[in-house]
């Protein structure tokens, strides 16, 4: 399965979902996981989404493209989402994960992957075993 992390470095999740700029995508097994890409919303912060937030449908749009780009993940870890983006995540059947302080990319790939090998959750079951891991 995919799993996104918002980031600035690409090392560190350390971003706010809709303001996040890059989300670093990886795919996670049962045994391993692997770099897939990073998923570029904008050089640096993802102004659009920022200077249009009390903008109505115009940024209901754009917070929704981003969503669907982000589509083919399971699971994405942020350091902060509002209540309406989360929302939308989930409906996409999209675990948003968040962070309380800034951690890096590997480790919590680390603590997955150990969850995976032992007693995960029966989402993340689902969602480990739903794409052919």
């Amino acid at each position: 399965m995919k799993i996104a992390f918002a980031t600035t470095d690409g090392i560190n999740v350390d971003e706010h979902f809709g303001r996040a700029g890059k989300f670093a995508v990886y795919e996670l097994t049962d045994k391993d996981y692997r770099f897939v890409e990073i998923r570029k919303f904008a050089e640096g912060r993802d102004t659009e989404i920022e200077q249009t937030k009390d903008m109505g449908q115009i940024h209901e749009s754009k917070v929704e493209k981003k969503v669907d780009r982000l589509a083919d993940c399971k699971i994405i870890y942020l350091t902060e989402i509002g209540g309406p983006s989360a929302a939308r995540l989930v409906k996409k059947g999209i675990m948003p994960i968040k962070v309380k302080e800034i951690v890096s990319i590997k480790e919590s790939l680390e603590k997955l992957l150990a969850t995976a090998q032992t007693s995960p959750p029966p989402w993340f079951r689902k969602a480990l075993y739903e794409t052919g891991q």
